[in-house]
């Protein structure tokens, strides 16, 4: 097979479909965009992982592009595809990379991405959903009473919500949290993609019960 027969037509939304990546010894370390995960399978760097009937099964570039075809033919409707020059390929839900075996990261990154995923886009005072660019930050503590920007003391608020609570406590201004911040033990981001069935083949490897860790995105 040659570099020329791999090259891919632009789809976006199926190259910027998430992949969830393994460590060689299974352990989830990150989640990349499908056109990565593409690259790291032609580079004979990783391999797919999928979940069927409770097993595991590897495939390399080759054979993925074979079990492809087949369910091109009588699955379509559980796959974003990919056409090529000469077929059309599956995104995996999920890859392994060979010879990696670093731990993953064991905490999650405190930035707004995450902190909107947390609170799923929710004012944490009135309980209504808002776009991110309606959302403001709040400290549940403020920050000129002591409060810290921690996972436990921060929490999204819409702007009416945060300037009636202004410099004062929940308490203090007659407000009650929908509930209390606290720190995930995932990546929010990689969580709400795991609630999808769609991506329900990452739910194994990151519960809990098996891999005590917590991701990156």
């Amino acid at each position: 097979m040659t570099t020329a027969a791999v090259a891919v037509a632009p789809v976006p939304s199926a190259l910027n479909a998430s992949v969830l990546v393994l460590n060689r010894l299974f352990m989830a370390v990150r989640v990349v965009r499908a056109r990565d995960a593409f690259r790291l399978l032609w580079k004979e760097t990783a391999e797919v992982v999928s979940v069927e009937d409770e097993t595991y099964n590897c495939y390399n570039f080759s054979s993925w592009a074979e079990v492809s075809e087949h369910r091109r033919r009588f699955q379509p409707d559980l796959h974003e595809w990919v056409r090529t020059v000469r077929f059309d390929i599956a995104v995996p839900r999920v890859i392994r990379l060979i010879a990696y075996d670093r731990v993953p990261r064991t905490r999650v990154r405190l930035n707004r991405r995450n902190l909107f995923a947390r609170d799923e886009n929710r004012c944490q005072y009135c309980g209504r959903k808002f776009k991110s660019s309606d959302l403001s930050i709040d400290h549940v503590l403020p920050r000129s009473r002591g409060g810290h920007t921690v996972w436990t003391n921060v929490v999204c608020a819409c702007l009416k919500c945060n300037v009636k609570k202004g410099g004062r406590t929940p308490k203090q201004a007659h407000m009650r949290l929908v509930r209390k911040p606290k720190q995930p033990r995932f990546s929010p981001v990689i969580t709400i993609h795991a609630g999808s069935p769609r991506y329900r083949s990452w739910k194994q490897f990151l519960d809990a019960a098996y891999w005590h860790v917590e991701l990156r995105d």
